[in-house]
């Protein structure tokens, strides 16, 4: 998996506190912008986010690329609504001795398996190419390719539905894989963005775990999301 933080709202945090700072002042936004030094930004953007007042947050946006995830990931990907996505087609891309697929760590670690698993998706992959060599179109063929096939994508979220990502995708009970993908997000955020994202992962890390009789037995620290 690779993971690139590529563009982000500049000064993040004083943009934040901007936003929240023109809530109850009679200058406008520039003037605020200037003025505002980086200690007050600071704890400002922290009394924003212990009180939740989260809309500030929505002002700043962060763009990933995402290479060496497999369609099942984004399958769970895109189910965040308050995003923007841009994917590698399999209507226009045609596979053939480039293919890659993800192997899941159960399957890898058990040798029993794991070859037929192999054997199993170099044969999907080629009858696709056999389809292609038949003249069918990539748009059809691609119709055999499973959830293992790798992809790529753009990802482009605002700072509250980050938040909001990686307290649901960064939980031990995540699947491993999107899980994997959040925490190495929420890694690059906290270099460019430290005060917003400081507290941010599972929401075990601010309290009681909300997943009731199916929380983790070894829930993570907070020392686990350090950039």
């Amino acid at each position: 998996m690779k993971v690139k933080l590529v563009k982000y709202t500049p000064e993040p945090e004083r943009m934040v506190a901007v936003a929240a700072r023109l809530c109850y002042s009679p200058v406008g936004g520039e003037q605020l912008f200037e003025d505002l030094d980086t200690e007050e930004a600071n704890k400002l953007v922290r009394f924003v986010i212990k009180s939740g007042h989260l809309s500030t947050t929505e002002h700043i946006y962060f763009t990933f690329a995402v290479e060496g995830v497999s369609r099942a990931l984004t399958h769970q990907l895109v189910r965040h609504r308050l995003a923007s996505y841009n994917q590698q087609s399999q209507r226009y891309v045609k596979f053939r001795g480039n293919y890659e697929y993800i192997v899941p760590p159960t399957v890898k670690n058990n040798p029993r398996v794991a070859e037929k698993f192999d054997d199993f998706i170099k044969n999907i992959h080629s009858f696709y190419e056999e389809l292609l060599d038949s003249g069918v179109e990539a748009e059809d063929a691609r119709y055999i390719l499973p959830n293992a096939s790798e992809t790529k994508i753009i990802v482009s979220m605002n700072g509250r539905e980050l938040l909001h990502f990686f307290a649901i995708r960064c939980c031990n009970r995540a699947q491993w894989e999107i899980r994997e993908l959040a925490v190495q997000m929420l890694r690059l955020v906290k270099t460019v963005c430290p005060v917003i994202f400081e507290k941010s992962g599972p929401n075990c890390l601010r309290g009681p775990c909300p997943e009731g009789k199916f929380s983790c037995d070894s829930p993570p620290k907070a020392s686990d999301f350090d950039a």
